[in-house]
């Protein structure tokens, strides 16, 4: 049964009035340097490739450098860590299943998990593990826990600190569950489900979980505070399901048009990606989706620095179960980061745009948000 909440994009899109030709690439790499140049400067950003799609016509602006060491620039082709931005990437997959009638997302966990029958997990759905509709697990996988057998003891013996679906907990002990789920569902580890069963779909080939020696050279370092050494992630239990993906401005560029319509996915994959963007809860400052916040647009860089605060991400917060998919248009966003990294993607569908911007620096959410922002209210407003 089709769920109340799903729409259908590309219904969406044609609805839309017909519109002028797009701005020039000239133009818009104008514009970039004018929103972006002083974030680079006041961040102390090394390198940055910025990734515009308008009305399907792809924009891509990379300055800097993604190597200091021997001045290596970045490239449409750098692969830049995406942090959180890799649970977009969870979620598709956990869609994708659902379509496919592996799983449904409105099961209980410990319909999946026996062994969690009897735990709080007999009340937190699949779709909750996406929205963080988890009742307070914590934002990591505790530090005592090193082995699955460890990590399954723990999880059977949690309790929530309120009911689930009252009480948003922001958190990669969550998503990487849903990931764990979503992989056993296709009989496959769930890097090999990603890779195999999803990137390909998405016409993605420059995009890792494990980076492959061939694409070594194209790697970014990140810059870490306050010494400012090059570093890259550390391995961690639930790292690829949560924050370990690499990808370059051109693929993120392609998973973006996939949810605009402006690049050819199959019927499957455009519902999975549907799904994602579901938005069953409020919290204060958006309606969560499957990790997509979603706000209603247009949208203030004042509501964006709320949404996007340390709080929203550390501090569990009340959430309301909402009763009707949200109308008019909306502004999606996610933002991620590792100690090196930061990246920030967001999407208008009902203008046809959305913006991705990667950087090899950890730096404030809400810079990110508001460069975006501007960006996006520039190129609607010349055009």
């Amino acid at each position: 049964m089709t769920s109340p909440f799903v729409f259908t994009l590309a219904a969406a899109v044609c609805a839309a009035p017909a519109l002028a030709a797009p701005l020039s690439d000239a133009r818009i790499q104008q514009l970039g340097d004018a929103v972006f140049g002083p974030v680079m400067t006041e961040h102390d950003i090394p390198g940055m490739a910025i990734g515009i799609t308008y009305r399907g016509e792809n924009h891509v602006l990379t300055r800097g450098l993604a190597v200091r060491e021997g001045a290596q620039p970045v490239t449409a082709d750098t692969l830049f860590e995406l942090g959180s931005v890799s649970k977009l990437f969870n979620v598709a997959l956990a869609g994708l299943a659902a379509e496919r009638g592996l799983l449904s997302l409105d099961a209980a966990v410990s319909d999946l998990r026996p062994d969690l029958q009897g735990s709080a997990f007999d009340w937190i759905t699949l779709y909750d593990l996406a929205a963080h509709a988890n009742g307070g697990l914590p934002l990591q996988v505790p530090d005592t826990i090193t082995t699955e057998a460890e990590l399954s003891d723990w999880l059977a013996g949690w309790t929530t600190a309120a009911e689930p679906q009252s009480l948003r907990a922001y958190s990669n002990l969550s998503i990487g569950l849903l990931g764990r789920l979503t992989a056993e569902a296709f009989g496959r580890d769930y890097e090999t489900a990603l890779t195999e069963d999803l990137l390909p779909e998405l016409g993605l080939s420059h995009t890792y979980v494990t980076v492959p020696d061939a694409a070594m050279p194209d790697y970014a370092f990140g810059y870490a505070r306050p010494d400012d050494s090059a570093v890259r992630v550390t391995p961690g239990m639930l790292d690829a399901e949560a924050y370990g993906i690499k990808s370059s401005v051109t693929d993120m560029l392609r998973f973006l048009d996939a949810y605009l319509g402006a690049w050819p996915v199959s019927p499957e994959v455009e519902a999975a990606l549907s799904r994602t963007r579901e938005a069953r809860y409020d919290t204060a400052h958006y309606a969560q989706a499957m990790i997509w916040e979603d706000y209603a647009w247009p949208v203030t860089a004042a509501q964006l620095a709320a949404g996007n605060s340390s709080e929203m991400a550390l501090t569990p917060q009340p959430i309301t179960r909402r009763d009707r998919a949200r109308s008019g248009p909306v502004f999606l966003n996610k933002t991620g980061a590792t100690n090196g990294f930061g990246a920030y993607v967001a999407m208008v569908p009902q203008e046809e745009i959305g913006v991705v911007v990667l950087a090899n620096r950890n730096y404030p959410n809400a810079a990110r948000a508001e460069a975006t922002l501007d960006l996006i209210t520039r190129i609607l407003a010349e055009d």
